[in-house]
């Protein structure tokens, strides 16, 4: 199904990746990683990845602890060589055990974040927002003051497309992330990837798709939104070039094609369901839809789909990789574009920003237009328009 989704038979980097496998084979060889974030979607595609090079010493954090377990169980029972040193802990990145245990460790060599919340939804209300805005961006900061006195030799966090021209406040949240670490780009080896959509990653649309499925309810999706689309392999595979072969400060991308690659939702649940052998029956509401197995029980080749236009909050309609005034390098590798001069910002700016993100953590009370005024400091190119309609207000 992922060929008919992605229009491509083997991996988008395949070429890249080729060429480029022994000198990242060089750079990670006897060096000690952690990984933060690991058992995540994309966190555990990348230590899947990462475990197939010779590394000194292989630390993994994430808060699931359920989710932990299985990417041990799963590299465990991989024919993989682990390096002695292999350690998980079930701990919060944003949280004090975290930074107790940087202090702890031995310097790392190699520190990768994978940890961040992805959702719009999260921007409905400003409790969520703050704990995204915590996650997504000071938490990364106060990661960077904890290991300023440990001599690493590279930090890698991942990024999003929706970091470009940011329509969301989670696109500016990573936004606002990247010029955190940029500014201490002189204390720092920095590197990052803004990707697309990851085909039935945990959370996302079409990984609801298939919950929808199972729970035999209808398939809804806003018909009117494109994104691009890479899978597992190649969001681990973008990370590790970018991180073991970029400069310092660069941003990699996949190259994709606006009018080849991008795709709607609607048209890829028309695929998802052409695969499972179903025809799409498109209904006119919510109500028709969720009613629809209730009128027909006995169907077995047909499914009710919503396709409607989106108007819920920070929705953007397609997503792009490169912002206005940045520069790009486009030769270096087939299928990857890198940012080598990303848009950055003020440091005094951007400490003030973290400040007032800290002070408002200890009021009793804060407003989302209060959040909202602090990312403009840093991000002020965020087009954030207030609908008053969010995602949990829709199927």
């Amino acid at each position: 199904m992922l060929s008919q989704i992605l229009g491509r038979e083997q991996s988008l980097f395949h070429s890249d990746w080729s060429k480029h496998e022994k000198n990242i084979r060089n750079v990670l060889s006897g060096q000690r990683v952690l990984i933060i974030g690991a058992a995540g979607s994309i966190g555990g595609a990348f230590t899947k990845l990462i475990a197939e090079f010779p590394v000194k010493s292989l630390h993994l954090v994430d808060l699931s602890e359920n989710n932990l377990a299985e990417t041990v169980r799963d590299l465990r029972s991989s024919n993989l060589k682990l390096p002695e040193d292999f350690k998980t802990f079930a701990i919060s990145f944003d949280g004090p055990e975290f930074d107790a245990y940087l202090k702890a460790e031995k310097p790392f060599d190699f520190v990768l974040n994978f940890c961040a919340l992805k959702h719009v939804r999260s921007e409905r209300d400003p409790f969520s927002l703050l704990r995204l805005l915590r996650v997504n961006v000071t938490s990364n900061n106060n990661m960077l003051n904890v290991l300023a006195h440990k001599r690493i030799k590279r930090v890698f966090a991942v990024s999003s497309d929706k970091a470009v021209a940011p329509a969301s406040l989670m696109g500016a949240s990573k936004a606002f992330m990247e010029r955190v670490f940029l500014v201490r780009g002189d204390e720092f080896h920095f590197n990052s990837a803004r990707f697309a959509n990851v085909a039935f990653s945990d959370g996302s649309l079409l990984h609801g798709f298939n919950q929808r499925i199972q729970k035999r309810q209808p398939l809804s999706a806003p018909n009117d939104v494109r994104r691009f689309f890479i899978t597992h392999l190649e969001a681990a595979q973008l990370c590790l070039l970018a991180f073991a072969l970029g400069e310092r400060n660069e941003i990699f991308h996949p190259r994709l094609d606006p009018a080849e690659d991008l795709k709607s939702f609607a048209d890829i649940a028309d695929i998802f369901l052409d695969e499972r052998g179903l025809n799409p029956v498109h209904c006119d509401n919510e109500a028709d839809a969720r009613d629809w197995f209730v009128r027909n029980p006995d169907s077995t080749d047909q499914w009710p789909c919503l396709f409607s236009s989106s108007n819920t909050s920070g929705e953007k309609m397609y997503e792009e990789f490169v912002g206005a005034g940045e520069e790009t390098d486009e030769r270096r590798f087939a299928s990857v574009g890198v940012v080598s001069r990303p848009a950055s910002a003020d440091p005094k700016t951007v400490q003030v920003a973290l400040e007032r993100l800290a002070a408002i953590s200890c009021k009793p009370i804060w407003e989302k237009a209060e959040l909202v005024d602090i990312v403009k400091l840093v991000v002020p190119e965020l087009a954030h328009v207030e609908t008053y309609q969010n995602l949990d207000q829709k199927m």
